[in-house]
């Protein structure tokens, strides 16, 4: 809500009085009242239909009776009307439904409806719901519409504020994929969403890219995008080579161009050549003047280094080129002045606002006084100018809280901070555009009090909404998620860990550890499972035990797909492997019909030196009625040369007898003989009955060969190639 207008005179005077005489009690006047002249002259809304429209679907549900109401102002629905309509709808629900009925009035969807509602989606940080509409576009309007470039720059430029640089560049490499041409404005989203995130040398392979591959030719906002964010990198030497490179593309620069060559001067120390840079502008071209954010930034250059009196000169020089200096110069030269403690400075600079020079305190000028305050260790006179802006009606932003917040935790008056943070929780002064970005650090150390006795809760909810104004801080995320942890609430410290990675920071080895152990411990063995696979991805190597305790876990609920999937890691991993584990995982896998994922995770082990419990696994197989997967684990033995008792052979060569699997009983009892094992088995006699009950005589002939001694037994061997023939016949 927009603060109601004050007395510039009233606010100037009790300012002034409260900051150079903090120990006075005065009381500020109330504002005058408010006059007709001062309101705000409501504009054109457009049409009336469409007002009507927005207001019934602001205030009311979704329902059958709102939809009768709207047919009722309008059975059929114009472009501008729907238009309109989707300009003045408050959330992106009610905007989607009312897109969803204007199609089944009959209205067909253009390129300008469906890009509002993905800018609205955009807006509100409902980026699924933005991507599944784009990537609908052509299906939806059956192919009367198709995907242009500005569609992805819109998701392009939402996933940037949103943190998310990574899911921009796949959204690039997609249009690319799709074939759709990416204009100037697609590069300078994608080039504007690298270089505030750092990735200066992505952005160098983009403007080539650029250039080379798309022919597409940079303009003006171009190099500003390009001289800004090199500068705010750090990199002012590049931020000149852009500069430079303007010429060679015959690319003339704007003031908005020089103001932010002066900019990156001005944040590296080089105040000096800022200013001669400046001097500079009208040489360049009789249209190319200095404006008062040149002016502004340099008198918050020389600020910062101290030289306010320089800073007052840059001052004098604005005004005799006829520029009036706005809230945002008199704010930054005020700071300047309270940093170098010069309070008759301070004091001449509001006393000539209040001569009529244009200049009422602002949100700002409040933040600038606290923040003195606060830093001169007057925290009482801090709290007192905090409540005089509730009094002056001067709305608090988040640098307001954040400074009163800090101050109040270094002075372990936890319980006034925590007041104050609750107040901004609950007015959600954070999604508010006004004022200052949000920085999540300047909320660490009341992160970390309510963290520490038992409220993560609380302080999550206001992480998430610095999230939502796209501000990132990996320590904030590493104390809520330990939070979370000690609270026994680890699902919500995996979601942390999901957003924090999306953002690309790197969680370390305890965030993973801690989440995974309070997980098993919750009976969530798949999220500590998926947990595991990112911390692998983050380039930590989990402990061998945090892998058997997911495996041992998966196991316990049987979760036979991803106990198989885990043991695969593992092997890949080179993580050593647990008997026990390993054979139970194969009882898993058999006794969910997975039969081929357990022979060949039996293979994979074997190849890499690790064993199961076969006897165990054949036993269990048995049980269940699985004989046929319990004779081709048994061979699997013979082949591998594993030791197994005669007696696990007996039973299962019975069993094969006793379901008519003869071809498979005498097939497993001639791979024993031929891996040269004699031992006589209990299971012959019914065996060789079988066969010949069967007509197998040639068989039935080969076992009773090797019965015991009252019968035949031919010691030479020379029935070995008949045996050959017959298991050809077999």
């Amino acid at each position: 809500m927009a603060a109601k207008p004050i007395s510039r005179r009233p606010a100037l005077t009790v300012l002034r009085e409260q900051f150079l005489r903090p120990n006075r009690n005065s009381k500020p006047s109330p504002p005058p009242p408010l006059r007709s002249s001062d309101a705000e002259k409501p504009k054109s809304q457009g049409s009336k239909t469409a007002k009507a429209m927005a207001s019934l679907i602001n205030s009311n549900p979704w329902s059958s009776h709102l939809q009768s109401s709207l047919s009722s102002l309008s059975p059929s629905v114009s472009t501008t009307t729907v238009s309109q309509t989707l300009r003045r709808i408050k959330t992106p629900t009610q905007a989607l439904k009312f897109f969803n009925w204007a199609e089944a009035m009959g209205f067909s969807h253009n390129p300008q409806s469906f890009f509002m509602l993905l800018e609205i989606f955009g807006r509100n940080r409902n980026l699924n719901a933005a991507r599944n509409l784009l990537f609908s576009i052509e299906k939806r309007s059956n192919g009367k519409v198709k995907l242009e470039d500005r569609f992805f720059n819109s998701l392009m430029r939402s996933y940037g504020e949103a943190g998310l640089f990574q899911e921009s560049v796949k959204l690039f490499g997609t249009m690319k994929s799709m074939g759709i041409s990416a204009s100037v404005v697609t590069f300078n989203s994608l080039l504007s969403i690298l270089l505030k995130r750092g990735r200066t040398s992505m952005a160098k392979n983009v403007y080539d890219e650029m250039l080379g591959m798309y022919g597409v030719t940079p303009d003006t906002h171009t190099f500003n995008i390009l001289i800004r964010g090199f500068c705010m990198n750090s990199m002012v030497d590049e931020g000149f080579h852009y500069f430079k490179e303007m010429s060679r593309l015959k690319c003339e620069p704007d003031v908005v161009t020089y103001n932010t060559i002066v900019d990156g001067l001005c944040r590296a120390g080089k105040v000096e050549i800022a200013r001669n840079v400046v001097k500079g502008m009208r040489k360049r071209s009789g249209k190319l003047n200095p404006n008062v954010v040149t002016y502004t930034t340099l008198i918050r250059g020389y600020c910062v280094k101290e030289g306010v009196d320089e800073a007052l000169c840059v001052l004098e020089e604005m005004a005799s080129q006829g520029l009036k200096p706005n809230e945002i110069t008199y704010n930054t030269l005020l700071k300047g002045l309270c940093e170098a403690k010069k309070l008759d400075k301070v004091k001449e600079v509001l006393e000539g606002t209040m001569r009529g020079e244009g200049f009422t305190p602002d949100t700002c000028t409040f933040n600038t006084l606290m923040h003195s305050h606060c830093n001169a260790g007057n925290l009482e006179e801090a709290l007192k100018v905090f409540t005089m802006m509730s009094e002056l009606q001067v709305p608090p932003d988040s640098a307001t809280y954040s400074v009163l917040i800090r101050s109040l935790c270094q002075r372990r008056d936890y319980g006034k901070a925590e007041e104050l943070f609750d107040e901004l929780s609950k007015k959600q002064i954070l999604l508010s555009d006004r004022g200052c970005t949000p920085v999540v650090a300047s909320y660490k150390p009341i992160f970390e009090y309510l963290c520490s006795n038992g409220r993560t809760k609380k302080a999550d909810e206001v992480f998430r909404q610095l999230l939502k104004r796209g501000t990132q801080d990996p320590p904030s995320f590493k104390t809520l998620i330990m939070g979370h942890c000690r609270e026994g609430t680890f699902e919500a410290g995996y979601k942390l860990l999901v957003l924090m990675l999306r953002r690309d920071f790197v969680p370390d080895v305890e965030i993973y550890d801690s989440l995974i152990d309070g997980l098993l411990e919750k009976g969530k063995p798949l999220l500590a499972q998926q947990t595991l696979e990112k911390m692998l991805k983050s380039s930590h190597l989990p402990k061998t035990s945090t892998f058997h305790s997911i495996l041992a876990a998966l196991l316990e609920m049987h979760c036979a797909r991803e106990s198989a999937i885990l043991v695969i890691l593992m092997l890949e991993k080179n993580i050593r492997q647990n008997i026990n584990l390993s054979t139970n995982l194969i009882r898993l896998l058999f006794s969910e019909g997975m039969r081929d994922k357990a022979f060949e995770i039996v293979g994979m082990l074997h190849d890499n030196g690790y064993s199961i419990k076969i006897e165990e696994v054949v036993e269990f197989l048995c049980q269940i009625g699985k004989l046929l997967e319990a004779c081709e684990m048994l061979q699997f033995s013979l082949r591998k040369q594993e030791n197994v008792s005669i007696d696990i052979f007996n039973q299962v060569i019975l069993g094969l007898c006793d379901i008519n699997k003869l071809r498979e009983a005498f097939g497993l009892y001639y791979q024993l003989i031929e891996n040269g094992d004699h031992q006589q088995l209990p299971c012959l006699i019914h065996l060789k009955s079988a066969l010949e009950v069967a007509g197998r005589s040639v068989e039935a002939d080969f076992v009773s060969k090797r019965m015991p001694k009252h019968q035949l037994v031919d010691k030479s061997g020379k029935s070995r190639p008949q045996l050959r023939s017959c298991c050809t016949e077999c």
